[in-house]
């Protein structure tokens, strides 16, 4: 086993596996019981990364770039901001006829409530070492999250669906798509007074290979 552990962290997967606790129906609204034990605790994981990546003080991922710009504009907390704009990009699924699964509206949820309520049990980093530890943390933590929520298979998370609704759409690249929109959500971010610095580097050439590395662990259970 311990082997065979080593050999998966070294064979990142390329595509999501189909496990032993994944929905058959990414539309499932009675999913088993340990499908939805597995997405909850990977959307809390996911967010409790967030949390990390926004203590350590030195950047975040770009969509917290923005709910953190969202937050200085008015009384929100970055857990409230982050609500709310995933409710807002849910609206933008509409003219792409994108249907949310109860991952999608657990992802809007959850995600958002973990933020708030672990980033007090985080400690903010002063020295610069550190930070870039808690970063690095923080990047392999979402990672994790969304390769645990991804595997569930119920249901995009309101960006993932924005993504692939442009996708099929307009027919252009997935990867033109993503990164159209991270540049224009960091954009915006920053205009209304988000932090943008070297985590937010780390979070973005670090969280492709993060959710690789943990789905080729996740692999073990493949069906």
């Amino acid at each position: 086993m311990g082997l065979k552990f080593i050999l998966q962290l070294s064979k990142p997967a390329s595509k999501i596996p189909r496990t032993i606790w994944s929905s058959e129906n990414p539309l499932n609204l009675k999913p088993r019981l340990v499908t939805l034990l597995l997405l909850v605790s990977g959307l809390w994981i996911f967010g409790t990364g967030e949390a990390l990546l926004i203590d350590a003080g030195i950047g975040v991922s770009p969509w917290t770039v923005l709910a953190q710009g969202v937050s200085a504009r008015t009384d929100f907390t970055v857990g409230m901001a982050t609500f709310i704009i995933s409710i807002l990009v849910l609206v933008l699924w509409i003219p792409l006829r994108e249907v949310p699964g109860i991952g999608t509206v657990l992802n809007a949820i959850l995600v958002a409530v973990s933020i708030d309520v672990m980033a007090p049990f985080i400690p903010d980093q002063a020295g610069f070492l550190p930070a870039v530890i808690q970063s690095s943390a923080g990047t392999l933590l979402v990672g994790a999250g969304s390769a645990l929520y991804l595997t569930a298979n119920l249901g995009p998370g309101p960006r993932d669906g924005w993504m692939t609704g442009i996708q099929k759409k307009t027919n252009w690249p997935i990867a033109r798509v993503r990164m159209g929109i991270e540049i224009l959500i960091l954009s915006i971010g920053v205009a209304l007074g988000g932090t943008i610095g070297l985590g937010t580097i780390i979070f973005a050439l670090g969280i492709g290979p993060a959710i690789a590395l943990f789905l080729g662990i996740l692999r073990e259970w493949e069906i």
